[in-house]
């Protein structure tokens, strides 16, 4: 999917990719932290899908670059709706 379909869908005209050399915790195993295949950011919020997971994680970007995760959708297009 292309920034411009990812700002589309999202609503978020500032929405990008991120380097994905970040600590990403959260859902769904408290404490176990993700291993971030694509990482997305969107005004302090984020989408990260993890290596070997079909899964798209929504959570928060904190301020040392981690990104701390709560809920979880089945594909990108459910998780850019929930922004």
């Amino acid at each position: 999917m292309a920034s411009q379909e990812i700002r589309k869908a999202s609503g978020d005209r500032e929405g990008t990719p991120l380097d994905t050399d970040r600590v990403v915790t959260g859902w769904p195993a408290q404490g176990e932290p993700l291993h971030p295949e694509i990482v997305l950011g969107f005004h302090g919020l984020c989408l990260v899908k993890a290596v070997n997971d079909d899964d798209w994680y929504m959570g928060s970007l904190n301020d040392d670059g981690s990104v701390t995760c709560w809920s979880a959708y089945g594909d990108l297009y459910e998780a850019l709706r929930g922004l």
